[in-house]
This record gives C-alpha cells, structure tokens and sequence, in this order.
C-alpha cells in the first residue's frame, strides 16, 4: 500500500482547491459565520478544514471510501487485519470492544485495574465482570497487571467467560504479560481485548514493550492522542483473527459512535500513521534516547529516584515497561505528588501529568526535545531546592490489597440505575456503593457500582481528598457516597 498518501487530508486539500460552498452543516460555514474573536484564537484553518464527513469530505454515498482507504492505509501500517478510526476517545472503542464479546449477564473476565471508561461499558450492557485482581506491590503501594496466572485461575472457576480483558500499558506505563494471556484466551477459543490506550507509540520501535496485536491480542484499543500526534479524542481500535468479526465490531461502534464525526480527528489520525510509517523508527530512537538521558538527570537530583525496570519489573509486579513514561519517587524528599505537580505549575508553568501521594509522572514522546527536557530538569531542580516551602507528605490510610479489594454484590449495572440515595461517608460503611469514585488521573475507579464498601477504602478516599487527590465523579471531598437503597446491609 501506498504509504505516502494520506486520504483525509488528501480529500481536505481537494475540497478546498475546488471551492465546494456547503448549505450543510457545520453553521459557521468554513469560518465565516465564526466570531472573529475565536478565529483569532483558534485560527482560519481549524474552521476551513471543519466540515462533514459525508456531504463534505466524501461525497453522499462515500463512493471515494476516503474514510475506509484511510482505515485499510493505518491497518497494514500495524499488521492489524481490520482498523477503525474513532472521534470519541477510547472511552467509545473499548465499550463498543466489551459489546462485541458478551452482552446482558454474560461474563468477561477483567483486570481490576480497568479504565472507568470499561467500567462504564459494564454498566451499560449489563455484562458481569468477573475481576481479576492486579499485581500489588506493598512497598510502592502500586499495582501492576494481573499476571496470566491469575487469569487462568479465573478461567477455570468461570469457564463460561465469553473473553477477558486486560489494560497494558497501564497509565503506570507497566505492561501485562499479553501473549500468554491470549494463549490462555486461545486454548478456550474467547477472544483477548486489550485497552492498549498508552501505547500508541509501540509497533514503531523493537525497544519499546510487543504490542497487543504482535502479543496474539484479537482487539486492540488505542488513543493516538496520548502517546501518538492525534488530536484529543483519537482513537483507532484494531481487530485480528475470526473470533470477533469485523461487522460485529463495527456495529457495535455505531451503537455508541457520533453521527457527526470531526474531520478534523480523522485528519490527525491519518497524518499520523503516514508520519510514523515514514519516520516512526527515527522518532522513537530519538524519544528512547532522550527518555534514557533524562531518567539519569533526574536521579542525580539529591532526594529524587526515578522508577525503572529494577523496581517495576520482576516475579510479582509487571512483565516489561514503557520507559517514556518517566515516575518520580518522592520518598526522599517527604512531599506529596499532588504539591509537587501544583508546585511545578504554579512557579515554572510545567504540568505533569499523574501524580499520587509519593509519585509524579512525566511522559515523554517522540514530540519532546532538549529545550523540553532541559525546562522539565530544570524545574525538579528548583523544586527539591525549594523542598522546604511544601508542606510535608499527608498521611493517606492506603489499604492493604485485602481491603482494597471489595465485593461485588451486584451487577454495576443493577446498583447503578437503581434506586439510590446520597450519605455521609462514615454511614457508608457496609453499604452497596451506587457510583464510581475514581482518583484522577489516572482514572482507575476505587470504588464501583455493585461493590460493598468498607472502613479501609472509605478513609482512604477521604484522607485522600483531604490530601489533594481528584475525585471528580464523587462530591469533591468523598464527605458523602451515593448507595443503593434497598440492599442496606446485604451479604
């Protein structure tokens, strides 16, 4: 296939070279119904290039299949048999994943440590999870994948599980052990669906953690937005093999999916994959080799450690690591992740990107150069210098795995939409939580729909808060907990 064209944006520069004059939507007509105050903002291009889909980049049949040929170019790009762009995150492509494998009270096999976006395609097809539980480490209170161990020992107690499900890489950047997973998945003949969101970037370089698709994954989710140069909101979700079809995947997207899809999307997603064809292995060695030298500036910062394979990486914790993902330890300096991400915005305009009671995170791409780099040293610098203006870490009551892990009483969905009513948090206890309370980022609910609460996981939501994480699916502080009604009490 021809590498070197791009459909989307050819289509773009068709249709503005021919002087198409729409009477469709969007109403701002190429900008010029736009208030010049945003055109100044946003720019004359955004609103030239914002059009429909049909009617617009394609014709009324799409018989140019400029969005199919753009789908077809990004597949064979990552060996995938089938590619399907999305405008609406991977929060869309991992539901309309879920829907292709089990519907209402069928079950799938899911990695307790799943996006809530997972959560949510739980809730809204009624599917019943059954949880596979993360791998802890109790001295960095950190969870890893579940290993394909566990997996298997789900499989044989629920052999009817119609798939699993496993987040690799998580936001952590620590990946699962995919290709025995699949096996496992294989030998049941279910399909393996991977929420690969940070791993965009992992079919372009050998040094880089194997991908879901080379792992033997049949569906793959992936945000090109986080780690690729995609706009917010793009996604791609790929499928390999005869488990999942591909018409069933596609309508189950179209349950969920925009009828009104941005071009503008499409257009990054398509620029990017002829990017990383043509230049993909370049940039990459370029991010891993800067990745390597910034991992050792930090860790000679005085107070400073930088997680890498020796404390992520062994029987236990995860199988391989994204080394773009730059976590730094902040035992030694005796400050929150949450101050110390404030702090760095607030004096050197840096943002960080997770941060939790000990760490920060610093994600690097092949978009980052020295100038970046030296801003980002330069400001950790500044902050263990001026270590004494930050408040001393908070003590937040993390649990341990036992009590983190809750009980799934009911199905989210059934707690979700049932009758439900706000209390104080300290009368929470015992009772079935209604709503999910999800730290952000990295996103990763506490608390779901259908799990009994305890003690241990209450105080930790509220020493939390209290400690500066967001929690922005509950009331702000966790001071009050939605639960359900009529199963006050249940066992």
């Amino acid at each position: 296939m021809d590498h070197s064209t791009a459909p989307v944006l050819d289509a773009l520069v068709a249709y503005q070279a021919q002087d198409h004059l729409p009477f469709t939507p969007p109403g701002h007509k190429q900008g010029r119904g736009a208030d010049p105050r945003v055109r100044a903002v946003l720019g004359d291009a955004l609103f030239d290039a914002d059009m429909l889909a049909v009617s617009g980049l394609d014709d009324r049949t799409t018989s140019q299949g400029v969005l199919k040929r753009a789908e077809a170019l990004m597949a064979d790009a990552v060996g995938a048999d089938h590619t399907f762009f999305s405008t609406c995150g991977s929060s869309l492509s991992v539901k309309a994943a879920m829907l292709s494998v089990a519907g209402p009270h069928e079950k799938i096999l899911v990695g307790r440590d799943a996006h809530k976006s997972v959560i949510s395609g739980l809730i809204l097809a009624g599917i019943r999870p059954v949880w596979v539980d993360p791998q802890w480490d109790p001295d960095l209170h950190l969870a890893h994948p579940p290993s394909p161990e566990a997996f298997r020992a789900a499989f044989e107690k629920h052999p009817d599980a119609r798939g699993a499900l496993v987040t690799s890489p998580t936001p952590y950047g620590t990946c699962a052990d995919i290709g025995a997973i699949a096996t496992l998945c294989h030998e049941r003949g279910v399909p393996l669906i991977v929420d690969e969101a940070w791993g965009a970037h992992l079919p372009f370089h050998p040094e880089l953690p194997t991908w879901a698709m080379d792992a033997g994954a049949d569906v793959c989710v992936t945000s090109v937005h986080k780690m690729g140069s995609g706009l917010e909101q793009g996604s791609v979700f790929h499928l390999q093999g005869d488990l999942v079809t591909a018409r069933t995947l596609a309508s189950r997207a179209d349950l969920l999916d925009t009828t009104s899809p941005s071009v503008l999307i499409y257009a990054a997603l398509d620029g990017w994959r002829r990017q990383m064809v043509e230049h993909g292995h370049e940039l990459m060695e370029g991010a891993l080799e800067r990745a390597r030298r910034v991992r050792a500036a930090i860790e000679d910062i005085e107070g400073l450690h930088v997680n890498d394979r020796d404390d992520f990486c062994a029987p236990g914790r995860a199988f391989d690591m994204d080394p773009l993902q730059v976590f730094i330890d902040l035992k030694g300096v005796k400050f929150s992740g949450y101050d110390a991400a404030d702090w760095m915005r607030r004096h050197h305009r840096v943002n960080l990107h997770t941060s939790d009671h000990r760490r920060i995170n610093a994600q690097l791409t092949h978009a980052d150069d020295d100038t970046t780099t030296e801003r980002l040293l330069d400001g950790l610098r500044d902050l263990v210098a001026h270590a004494d203006e930050l408040p001393p870490a908070p003590d937040i009551r993390v649990p341990d795995p036992g009590s983190l892990r809750l009980r799934q009483a009911t199905l989210p969905r059934d707690a979700f939409f049932g009758e439900v009513e706000q209390v104080p948090a300290e009368n929470a206890v015992g009772r079935i939580c209604a709503e999910m309370l999800t730290p952000y980022p990295p996103g990763i609910p506490a608390v779901l729909p259908g799990e009994m609460l305890d003690q241990a996981v209450v105080d930790y939501l509220r020493s939390g808060a209290e400690a500066g994480m967001l929690i922005p699916d509950a009331d702000g502080s966790a001071g009050t907990i939605r639960v359900s009604v009529h199963d006050v009490g249940a066992d």
